[in-house]
């Protein structure tokens, strides 16, 4: 056992430079490899992270003014349709003035009308009366003469 014992310590003595070796490597990879790349990831996920933060703000604007946009829209054809229908009003105002207008007119043109008619009657009534007149006494002229001739007295 003893044999044993000093066999296994001198694989334990050997043993030590390339424990010390391994050891070495490991700092040695911590310090230089583990420690950047680390430090390398954690950049780059930051960076990532903050992509990403910076992408979905981007996008809450985006919508944000695409909303803004859609609102003043939506106002740009509440205006039209309000001014269309001013204008709409403003035309059949003026339509029904028109209209009214021309009724007035025509009314006046056949008042003027019927007056000037009665007139020309009230002239021709009394041109016909001064005619039946005229006719009248004409008549009893060409009447009288002769019965004045056949001898008839009143």
């Amino acid at each position: 056992m003893q044999d044993l014992m000093q066999q296994l310590g001198g694989l334990l003595v050997g043993a030590i430079p390339t424990a010390l070796l391994f050891i070495v490597l490991v700092f040695a990879y911590q310090f230089l490899v583990q420690g950047p790349l680390t430090a390398a990831l954690a950049r780059r996920r930051a960076l990532t992270e903050g992509a990403m933060e910076d992408a979905r703000k981007a996008v809450a604007q985006a919508e944000a003014k695409a909303q803004e946009y859609a609102e003043r829209l939506r106002q740009a054809r509440a205006d039209v349709y309000k001014v269309r229908e001013q204008r709409i009003k403003q035309w059949s105002a003026e339509r029904d003035a028109a209209l009214e207008a021309a009724r007035k007119a025509a009314s006046q043109k056949v008042r003027q009308a019927k007056e000037e008619i009665d007139a020309e009657t009230a002239s021709a009534r009394l041109a016909i009366q001064t005619s039946a007149a005229e006719l009248a006494d004409l008549a009893v002229r060409a009447v009288l003469p002769l019965s004045l001739a056949a001898g008839g007295s009143r």
